[in-house]
């Protein structure tokens, strides 16, 4: 991080602050969706809680990013009161990962829209593979636990890819991430 202007830390720690509250927010949707269909409810909308690691990323396109956005939003997340307590750090962490690895595959020079898209299904796969361990998967049938998958994986490529680019374009359209690179790109006409 010594290569980060203050200003990018500023902004990746209001993202992940902002976000640790809409992830507590989105918990009484994923409760309503899993007395319907079951486990698998929480699966799909799964990818909102990877979405800060997709658009710190997006838009500060620095090594670290995704990482550090997942890992503090899960931090505060446990201070102003998620119930899973000190263990949702990991599991931030471990989301942070999955996108990180997509970021870092393209040595964090393409933010297409297919890598974002990515990124979101990297953050489904690393929290399934721990999900898998530590949340009793195993337990399922095979059939439920492919469907799980499935679902967290398309969550994480439209609900935190997807949407997570089409939330910071529309920052970036605002102007207030001028001095950033998609601020530009935003300037220039070269976001969609």
């Amino acid at each position: 991080m010594n290569n980060w202007r203050f200003k990018e830390i500023v902004v990746l720690s209001a993202l992940s602050v902002v976000f640790a509250v809409v992830y507590l927010a989105f918990l009484p949707l994923g409760k309503l969706l899993v007395g319907f269909f079951g486990p698998i409810g929480y699966d799909l909308i799964f990818g909102i809680w990877f979405i800060v690691s997709i658009i710190a990323a997006y838009i500060i396109r620095k090594p670290g990013a995704a990482f550090l956005s997942e890992t503090i939003a899960a931090m505060v997340e446990v201070l102003i009161g998620n119930a899973v307590g000190p263990m949702l750090i990991i599991s931030g962490m471990i989301q942070g990962i999955g996108a990180e690895a997509v970021f870092a595959a393209t040595r964090y020079r393409n933010y297409s829209t297919w890598v974002l898209m990515l990124a979101g299904v990297g953050s489904a796969v690393t929290s399934f593979i721990y999900g898998y361990f530590m949340g009793g998967f195993a337990a399922l049938g095979t059939g439920y636990v492919i469907a799980m998958f499935t679902a967290r994986v398309i969550s994480g490529a439209l609900i935190a890819g997807l949407l997570g680019k089409v939330i910071s374009d529309g920052l970036a359209k605002t102007g207030v991430l001028s001095s950033y690179a998609l601020g530009k790109e935003v300037r220039k006409g070269k976001v969609a």
